[in-house]
Order: C-alpha cells, then sequence, then structure tokens
C-alpha cells in the first residue's frame, strides 16, 4: 500500500494523454529522488501555464498576448495560410522550417462518432478571415487520417463558395495516413509541405 500523497500524484499522471500507470510511477518515484527545489519548480510551472495564457484572437494559438509572435510577425508570408487541427501541429510545422506563412487552428476535426461537427470547430472564424484578409493560398494541414480528410473537404468546399479564386492545396502524403502532424520529424514534414498539391 502506497502512501496516499504518492498514489495521488500517480494517479494524477496517470491522467495525461499516452502515460500508463507503469509510466506514471515511474515519473513519481523518480521525482522523488530530485532535490525539493526541483519539484517545486515543475510544480510552479504547472501552476503557471495557464496564467496569462490566451487565445490569438487571429489564429486562435496559445499566446501570451491578443495576438501571438506569428500573426504579427512581418517576416511572415501573410498571403499563404496553413489550416490546422491543434497548436501541437503549428509547433510541428515550425520545426519543419518548411513553412513562412501564417495559421488558423480549428481546435480539433470534423468527427461525427465523437459528436464533432463543423459547429465545434474554428471553420466560421475561417471564412470570416477570408473577408478580412487576402489570402492567395490556403493549405489544408490537417492530419491524414479519415477525420482529418472529411474536416479538409468540408473547408475546401466552404471556402471555394466563398471565395472560388483561392488556391488550395492539401499537404503531400510524405506522412503515414492514421498519423499525426505532431508525432512526424522535421524532414518528412518539409517534404509534405514542399509537395503539397492542387486539393481537388
Amino acid at each position: 500500500m502506497l502512501p496516499k500523497s504518492i498514489q495521488n500524484l500517480i494517479d494524477q499522471f496517470s491522467k495525461l494523454p499516452g502515460v500508463g500507470p507503469k509510466t506514471a510511477a515511474r515519473l513519481t518515484f523518480y521525482l522523488l529522488t530530485k532535490p525539493e527545489t526541483d519539484i517545486k519548480s515543475l510544480g510552479d510551472a504547472v501552476l503557471g501555464i495557464s496564467d496569462g495564457m490566451k487565445k490569438c484572437e487571429k489564429c486562435f494559438n496559445f499566446s501570451e498576448e491578443n495576438i501571438c509572435k506569428i500573426c504579427i510577425d512581418d517576416k511572415r508570408n501573410k498571403s499563404v495560410l496553413a489550416v490546422v487541427e491543434e497548436p501541437l501541429d503549428v509547433i510541428a510545422l515550425e520545426k519543419s522550417g518548411g513553412f513562412n506563412g501564417i495559421y488558423h487552428v480549428l481546435g480539433g476535426s470534423i468527427s461525427p462518432i465523437d459528436g464533432i461537427g463543423p459547429e465545434e470547430l474554428r471553420i466560421s472564424e475561417l471564412l470570416k478571415r477570408l473577408d478580412n484578409e487576402k489570402f492567395d493560398e490556403i493549405i489544408l494541414a490537417t492530419n491524414p487520417d479519415l477525420e482529418g480528410e472529411a474536416t479538409a473537404a468540408y473547408i475546401k468546399d466552404k471556402v471555394k463558395t466563398k471565395n472560388s479564386s483561392i488556391e488550395i492545396t492539401r499537404i503531400a502524403r510524405g506522412l503515414p495516413v492514421g498519423g499525426d502532424l505532431e508525432y512526424a520529424d522535421e524532414v518528412t514534414l518539409k517534404r509534405s509541405l514542399e509537395g503539397r498539391k492542387d486539393y481537388m
């Protein structure tokens, strides 16, 4: 029988995605070997993660300001917009070094089985951006799984109805079907961006 405080931390770690009971226990007992200052620093970082955190008013990525650093960067190509599912996808594409445009974070993908329809995503906000910003190209960089493909097809139809002159592309199949952007390596992501095609 473990002390209550140890079991409690194991239970909390187990709630994290990809962390099972064994990994949670290893993390907990690892922390018990560290100096109290290290544990306090970790605790402070966890407690402070939401302090002052906002969603960018333009792209909906996480930001400490109303507009994120990517959206206000004058060196970015503001005429090319990558539509991604989650903030982790922005990080993955930035690490690839193959994209210098701006982003729109949907907040997920269409998944009827999970009760997520287009209304639950930031698709209407994307369409509003077409009224206020001029894009030459929209890259549909949703995950190459069934939900990501359905989301890409839905967005393509909505964008083309609103503005048929915008070029709509889809990231190339350098990514494995069923894979997530956040787990892809930089070279694969870069090739996916370089090999993008017109989205038919």
